[in-house]
């Protein structure tokens, strides 16, 4: 379980769910505390302890409306944070040159990845038409972007300039049969949008890939994947910083840096925490409370909209600092959506419970039952529970379909409602969710858009759709 596909746009139950963090109308943010910080307890959860979780809990934000925190750049004194840090030290010490305990040519594009998309990848481009390319496109950045750094290659002939443009379009098009091969949801809705902000979704997307086959690949030990990943974090802020790119899929997210200045990096450093979240003995392979998953949903999918903001724009009238509760909120109803979804392949396979224990306990259902995938009233009653919790989250959601800009609309609000039918579909398979995996078909999907388009429009807020929720009126 890895970060969410399309957490990419911009969810209030009316019935059935206990709040566990509430914030007066009155305020816009507040610290959040949650009660599981209230005890000092230390039994670890996997490989965090209660202590460590409390203290990254009490850093988020409850954003306007009291659903959504915000954990941007929490960092707890967790175990993986510190054994990160010390990762990180030997990386820095080594002048980034030690080697990774991978065979891949490219980091994070391993034979997996290799043999989905259907042939090699990154081999049209040497190392030094990597680093010229990159030094023209810095060249070609505003002043300020980029810390001054002295550069090897300074001017360019036409047809080097010719040549960079065919190795980043190159570039963008492997980026994209990535994503087609992984994501085909993502994808679909990519294909909706104009040429630019796909192929900058595509480069994030990449890179969010690549994050998470650097922590799953088979290895001795964690701590070769640390050092790895470490690489792979000061690689990222020497890319923010400098413009620097090792190979050739980095020059997507260069190009991207410099067309969106505004595209922070502070989700795709939360990113990396949400991997180390999953990782045995260091992170957490349990989740007492609602509130600790939903730290574990921001960082693994709220990061991937507030990473897509700048690319989606805003309407006239509308900032990013208001569309971002509804991007989280998209992202915490996809990560929902999955962890239902998968229940029983997470368990099994993994030997991983999303689901909440709290949430657990309160419908009588133990985890011998989700190990042994055995169905009865007590797991029905907490699937429909749990999917009430989730089409909350789309709700909120949906609010921010009309801040953003008119071309990034029908994206976002194709990608929420194909991703939405999820749920249906875990209600058609009788919410059994431990033996079969709900499924959303190609032609389902399809036939999804042009009633996605609908709901873009104004009159869809005179004359909704059958069984759509008309906005309220101080909804957008």
């Amino acid at each position: 379980m890895r970060f969410s596909k399309i957490a990419i746009g911009l969810v209030t139950l009316s019935v059935g769910t206990v709040n566990a963090f509430t914030v007066h109308p009155s305020q816009s943010t507040t610290t959040f505390v949650s009660k599981t910080s209230l005890a000092s307890l230390a039994e670890p959860v996997g490989g965090r302890s209660k202590d460590e979780i409390a203290s990254e809990l009490a850093s988020g934000k409850v954003l306007e409306g009291g659903q959504v925190i915000d954990f941007s750049s929490v960092k707890g004194p967790s175990k993986a944070e510190q054994a990160l840090d010390e990762a990180r030290n030997k990386v820095v010490a080594a002048n980034g040159s030690i080697a990774s305990s991978l065979q891949d040519a490219i980091l994070g594009i391993n034979q997996d990845v290799i043999k989905e998309v259907g042939h090699d990848l990154g081999i049209f481009a040497d190392d030094v038409a990597v680093q010229k390319c990159g030094a023209y496109l810095r060249s070609l950045a505003p002043a300020g972007t980029f810390e001054p750094k002295e550069e090897t290659y300074t001017s360019f002939t036409e047809a080097e300039k010719a040549e960079f443009s065919q190795i980043l379009e190159k570039a963008y098009v492997e980026s994209g049969e990535v994503t087609s091969a992984f994501a085909k949801t993502f994808y679909l809705g990519t294909q909706i949008m104009n040429e630019e902000a796909r192929k900058a979704i595509w480069a994030v997307y990449v890179w969010c890939r690549r994050t998470d086959e650097i922590v799953d690949a088979p290895r001795e030990s964690n701590d070769d994947m640390l050092t790895d990943l470490a690489s792979w974090e000061v690689r990222l802020e020497n890319l923010w910083k400098y413009g620097e790119v090792v190979d050739v899929l980095d020059l997507c997210l260069l190009d991207i840096r410099i067309k969106y200045p505004n595209l922070p990096i502070t989700p795709f450093v939360d990113m990396i925490r949400g991997m180390l979240m999953d990782v045995p003995n260091l992170g957490q392979d349990r989740y007492e409370t609602f509130e600790e998953l939903h730290l574990y949903c921001y960082r693994v999918a709220g990061t991937v909209g507030l990473m897509s903001m700048p690319v989606f724009g805003c309407a006239p009238g509308f900032t990013e600092e208001q569309a971002k509760e509804p991007a989280l909120s998209l992202g915490v109803a996809f990560q929902i959506t999955n962890i239902l979804r998968d229940v029983g392949e997470d368990a099994v396979t993994r030997g991983r419970v999303y689901l909440p224990q709290d949430d657990m306990k309160k419908f009588g259902v133990t985890e011998e039952q989700i190990m042994a995938q055995r169905i009865d009233e007590n797991y029905i009653n907490l699937m429909k529970y749990e999917i009430s919790r989730a089409r909350m989250y789309y709700d909120r959601a949906l609010r921010g379909v009309p801040m953003l800009a008119e071309e990034s609309r029908l994206p976002v609000q194709s990608s929420l409602d194909c991703y939405g039918k999820i749920l249906d579909k875990i209600e058609e398979n009788g919410y059994d969710s431990l033996n079969k995996r709900a499924y959303v078909s190609k032609w389902e999907k399809l036939f999804t858009i042009p009633f996605s388009w609908y709901r873009t429009q104004e009159i869809s807020k005179i004359l909704p759709l059958p069984g759509d929720k008309p906005l309220s009126p101080e909804q957008p």
